[in-house]
C-alpha cells in the first residue's frame, strides 16, 4: 500500500472495474448522474462504521482518496475502501481528481477545514455540528456562497421519510392543535478515552447528542424556537458539558422540552401534543437502515398505528448532497438556503442554552 502523496493511485469505482465517469463528457451512473469524485478528510469512527461503506456502495458516489494523521490508519481505510491514501489533509485537498470532501475530524476543527476545503474549490459535506458555535456556521456559509460552491451538514435523520409523515399529520389536524412537544437523545456513558469528552475538540453532550432534539423542534414546530430556560450537568475540572435539559418556545407559540446527554439508557425519540391527540416517533434519530418505523397516533381511547417503509436515511443524505452538487443548488433562492438556516439556527439554539444554562456541577467521572 502506498501511502502520502498518490496521485497515480485508482479510486473505488476503477478498483471495483467499474467506469470511473470522471472524463470531460462525464459518464453517468446507473441513476443518472455523473459519480461525484469525493475525498474523505479523517479517518474518524462515524466514517469507517457508517459514510464511507454506504458511500462506495453508491453508483453516485466514486471514493478518490482518504486522508489521515497516521500513516498506518490512512492505509488501513484505503485498502478497506479500495482508495488512494493521504496523509496530508492539505495534499488531499490540492488533489485535483477531488470535487467535493466529506469532513469528520473533531467537531472543533470543522470550521478551520471546511474553510481550507472552500478556498481549495471543493464543495464539502461536514459532520454534524458544522461549528461549534453560530458565527462559525455563518462565516462559513458566507464563503460558500461567495466561492459558488455546495457547504452540506451531515445530519442525516432529517432526511428519513418518517419526519415529513409526522408533520403530515400534525398539518392535518390528526391531533388538533399542537402544545407541548418534548424529544430526548441521550446514550449510556462512552469509554473514558472517547473524544467526545474533550472539550477542546468540541466534545459535549450539547454539541454531540443535543443538536439533535433541538433540530427536530425546528423540524416539526417550524423554525426560529427560542430558549426560555436550561441545566447542563457539568464536569467540575473541566467544565464538558454530561447531559442537559432546556425548554423552547415556538414562534407560533408551542412548548418545548428536550434532554440529551451521555449519562442514561439509550433514548431516541419525541411525542408531540395536541388538545386533540398525541403523536409518538420512537428511534426518531438514529434507526438502522433495516427499521420499519411505526408512529402511534393517540387520540382520547382511539390508537392508531402507523408502519413505514424502512429507508436508509444516511443514503438519502449522500444523495442529496450529490444533487445538490450536480444542480449547483448553491442560490439563496435554493434548497441550500433552507439548510443553512436550519443549521445556523440550531447552533444559536446551543449558543443559548450555553449562555442561559443553570450548571450542576459533578465530579469527573468518566
Amino acid at each position: 500500500m502506498s501511502v502520502g502523496r498518490t496521485a497515480p493511485l485508482q479510486s473505488s469505482r476503477e478498483r471495483a472495474g467499474q467506469d470511473p465517469g470522471g472524463g470531460a463528457a462525464g459518464v453517468v451512473s446507473r441513476a443518472g448522474v455523473r459519480p461525484l469524485r469525493l475525498g474523505a478528510l479523517a479517518t474518524s469512527s462515524i466514517a469507517r462504521r457508517r459514510v464511507l461503506p454506504t458511500a462506495v456502495s453508491m453508483p453516485e458516489v466514486d471514493l478518490i482518496a482518504v486522508a489521515g494523521r497516521s500513516v498506518e490508519k490512512a492505509g488501513r481505510f484505503a485498502e478497506q475502501f479500495g482508495c488512494a491514501a493521504e496523509t496530508d489533509y492539505a495534499a488531499l485537498l490540492n488533489r485535483p481528481d477531488v470535487e467535493a470532501v466529506y469532513i469528520s475530524t473533531p467537531t472543533a476543527l470543522h470550521r478551520a477545514w471546511a474553510d481550507r476545503a472552500l478556498r481549495a474549490g471543493k464543495h464539502v459535506l461536514v459532520e454534524k455540528p458544522i461549528g461549534v458555535n453560530a458565527d462559525e456556521a455563518r462565516q462559513l456559509y458566507s464563503l460558500a456562497r461567495e466561492r459558488g460552491l455546495v457547504l452540506r451538514e451531515n445530519f442525516m435523520f432529517p432526511h428519513h421519510p418518517q419526519h415529513a409523515f409526522a408533520a403530515d399529520l400534525v398539518r392535518r389536524g390528526r391531533i388538533g392543535t399542537p402544545s407541548t412537544f418534548q424529544a430526548s437523545f441521550c446514550i449510556p456513558p462512552l469509554h473514558a478515552d472517547d473524544i467526545r469528552y474533550a472539550p477542546g475538540l468540541g466534545g459535549g453532550a450539547l454539541l454531540d447528542v443535543g443538536v439533535y432534539p433541538l433540530r427536530a423542534a425546528a423540524l416539526l414546530l417550524g423554525p426560529g424556537p427560542r430558549v426560555a430556560g436550561a441545566t447542563l450537568r457539568t464536569r467540575a475540572s473541566d467544565g464538558l458539558d454530561l447531559s442537559g435539559q432546556a425548554l423552547l418556545i415556538s414562534p407560533s407559540g408551542v412548548l418545548a422540552h428536550v434532554t440529551f446527554g451521555f449519562e442514561h439508557v439509550y433514548a431516541s425519540s419525541y411525542t408531540l401534543w395536541g388538545d386533540r391527540g398525541r403523536l409518538s416517533v420512537t428511534r426518531a434519530f438514529t434507526p438502522p437502515a433495516a427499521h420499519q418505523p411505526v408512529l402511534v397516533l393517540e387520540e382520547q381511547d382511539h390508537e392508531e398505528r402507523f408502519t413505514l417503509p424502512a429507508s436508509d436515511q444516511l443514503r438519502v443524505c449522500l444523495q442529496d448532497f450529490v444533487a445538490a452538487v450536480r444542480g449547483g443548488e448553491v442560490g439563496d433562492g435554493s434548497a441550500e438556503a433552507d439548510k443553512r438556516r436550519d443549521a445556523v439556527a440550531v447552533l444559536e439554539c446551543v449558543d443559548e442554552v450555553r449562555r442561559q444554562a443553570v450548571r450542576v456541577m459533578t465530579d469527573d467521572r468518566p
